[in-house]
């Protein structure tokens, strides 16, 4: 197993979705093509009790940001609203053609309020109203993949330098 680091990105109480791909453009871009591949992945919340849920969900980068749109009164908004942790998983599709390797993003999700903001999000998208809107705040990214018979996972954390690990 080898693993290799990179310097450290500036510690940053909120990192958004810019923040990340102006640290890491490389893997950035890697994480949205692998989202951008397929419409549905799967959104991990926390229930009531503290075990997990996880649910469908389509997401957009847009503006800087990763935002997460809900129907309104779903039971995953409800989690967000009383637990803003979350972890999100892009589909792997039919398994046989990751290319990009497998990504993961965590962190803690904001209700966005702010009739501006979420005007300029309906003009873009053009969701069924009304709707459940949060930015994103990011925590960790992670892609694994497979290369010259080696597993390999990169793993960003704010305020930490990249690390790669490989697996022969």
């Amino acid at each position: 197993m080898t693993v290799s680091t990179a310097p450290a990105t500036a510690p940053d109480s909120t990192v958004n979705w810019s923040h990340f791909a102006t640290a890491e453009p490389a893997l950035a871009a890697t994480v949205e093509a692998r989202f951008g591949a397929y419409t549905h992945h799967v959104l991990a919340t926390l229930r009531r009790d503290g075990s997990p849920r996880t649910t469908g969900l389509e997401v957009r980068f847009l503006a800087g940001e990763l935002w997460l749109g809900m129907m309104p009164g779903s039971v995953k908004a409800l989690d967000l609203r009383r637990d803003p942790r979350f972890a999100l998983q892009a589909n792997p599709g039919d398994g046989t053609g990751m290319g990009g390797g497998d990504v993961r993003i965590g962190g803690r999700a904001i209700e966005v309020e702010d009739a501006a903001t979420r005007a300029r999000y309906v003009k873009e998208v053009e969701p069924p109203e009304p709707f459940h809107l949060f930015r994103t705040e990011l925590t960790e990214v992670v892609r694994t993949s497979v290369a010259d018979d080696a597993l390999v996972v990169q793993v960003w954390q704010p305020g930490r330098p990249p690390r790669t690990v490989r697996r022969a």
